[in-house]
């Protein structure tokens, strides 16, 4: 074992401290960056179907301004 006790592993000579205080900050980072994603997800996943939902007949009906485009179907003739 390269340490004499669990209390000279905490220590590690001096440099448990920063050791250990970097390994907090790296799983506090870590759980945050979960928490964020899985909140951007649900965020995601709803806006999605609020918008399925509208272009579906909901009660909400787009307006050409705010989906950017119209598009109108064209048939071409292959003679």
């Amino acid at each position: 074992m390269a340490f004499e006790s669990f209390s000279a592993f905490l220590v590690m000579e001096g440099h448990g401290p920063y050791v250990w205080a970097c390994y907090g900050v790296f799983f506090l980072l870590m759980i945050a960056m979960m928490v964020w994603s899985v909140r951007r997800r649900m965020a995601v996943i709803e806006s999605c179907r609020r918008g399925y939902e509208v272009g579906r007949g909901g009660n909400e009906q787009p307006s050409a301004r705010a989906s950017g485009a119209s598009f109108t179907r064209v048939n071409v003739s292959q003679d």
